[in-house]
């Protein structure tokens, strides 16, 4: 597929071709730990053995290479994307930029596990340019970016951070936007990190990840980690992401909806206070006294973590996702709900919440 294609199109046929033995239209699963070799070191293209690389993994990191216009590696979850990519551009005695607001599991990444090996970073306020251009330093070599933020949905203005941000390297974490909504690197930014497990999968029944970078050689860096550690996912997990993303712009679209009906609704609730919605995606969060007894009255929404998927979700950031950001600058407020809107009927999904909340 080429770029003079709509995205709708490209996700339908992005990394697919009729396999060559049979003509099935979808690649088989190659369930296989290693490959035969036609000679000592002879084997087909890279494939040697199945942690390096694996047909149906290669098939889902093209798919996602032309989705958002780069060179993508697969990881076995987002936070294995999210460490693969540190530990490539960054090394020890490094200093990095991370928003204010952030995935808990991004902040401990860094603060409990990489800040041992030498990483420093600071904490700052990404939707406040000025405060992003005093948190960089001449030792700065990487700014990370959630947009929106997780879990207060913010929306950063990439092109501004992109502006200042001096020799730094920029990377996105485009989850919640996914590239129906977002592509970081035709902004100029340096590297797309998703959690495939949430909208890219798209069903709840898979984990993954992937980074993607804008040249080749950057895509070798990350791809030496990529093999060198491990954390790749298994055949059957990418060939349910990659038949998540046939669907994708349709199911963004669904969810969407749902999210435009659910924080409408909840604006005009009394008691219901801070509705963010960034005007995409399915994502709305809120704040309300009573956040904990909400999550558990709704019958639509099932209490859980995770997002993404065609089911809607509802969490408590403070005692869930986010628990390892309690008492550091990046805590979230107790009283904060965090919705993942679902592709149901918008009308059902606004009654199940205010049923809950009164």
């Amino acid at each position: 597929m080429t770029g003079r294609h709509a995205l709708q199109t490209r996700a339908v046929h992005a990394g697919l071709a009729p396999d060559p033995s049979y003509g099935s239209v979808i690649p088989a699963i190659h369930q296989t730990s290693t490959f035969a070799q036609s000679a000592v070191g002879e084997y087909v293209e890279d494939f040697d053995y199945a942690r390096s690389a694996n047909p149906t993994r290669t098939a889902l990191e093209r798919a996602l290479g032309e989705l958002e216009g780069g060179y993508a590696r697969a990881f076995s979850s987002g936070m294995a994307a999210t460490h693969a990519l540190l530990t490539t551009v960054c090394r020890a005695g490094d200093h990095i930029v991370l928003p204010a607001d952030l995935y808990g599991g991004t902040f401990r990444l860094v603060d409990k596990v990489l800040a041992r090996w030498g990483l420093d970073y600071t904490l700052a306020d990404q939707t406040d340019l000025d405060a992003v251009e005093r948190a960089i330093r001449d030792d700065t070599r990487l700014i990370w970016v959630e947009t929106p933020t997780n879990p207060l949905l913010n929306v950063v203005d990439l092109d501004a951070i992109v502006a200042r941000k001096r020799d730094a390297f920029v990377a996105v974490d485009s989850t919640f936007a996914t590239p129906v909504n977002q592509r970081p690197l035709e902004q100029r930014a340096d590297a797309v990190v998703h959690s495939t497990t949430k909208y890219l999968g798209g069903h709840s029944d898979t984990v993954g990840g992937a980074v993607v970078v804008r040249d080749d050689q950057a895509a070798a860096a990350v791809g030496f980690v990529q093999n060198a550690v491990g954390a790749v996912p298994g055949p059957f997990d990418c060939f349910l992401v990659h038949r998540g993303l046939r669907t994708l712009p349709l199911r963004m679209a669904a969810h969407a909806a749902s999210a435009a009906a659910v924080s409408e609704a909840l604006r005009a609730t009394p008691g219901v206070t801070d509705v963010r919605w960034p005007g995409f995606s399915g994502m709305v969060s809120f704040r309300h006294p009573d956040a904990a007894g909400i999550a558990q009255r709704t019958e639509l929404f099932t209490l859980a973590e995770s997002l993404g998927g065609v089911e809607s979700l509802v969490e408590v950031p403070q005692a869930m996702t986010h628990q390892s950001v309690e008492g550091s600058a990046a805590a979230v407020p107790a009283d904060l709900v965090r919705l993942s809107c679902g592709i149901e009927a918008p009308r059902d999904l606004v009654d199940d919440l205010l049923a809950a909340i009164a």
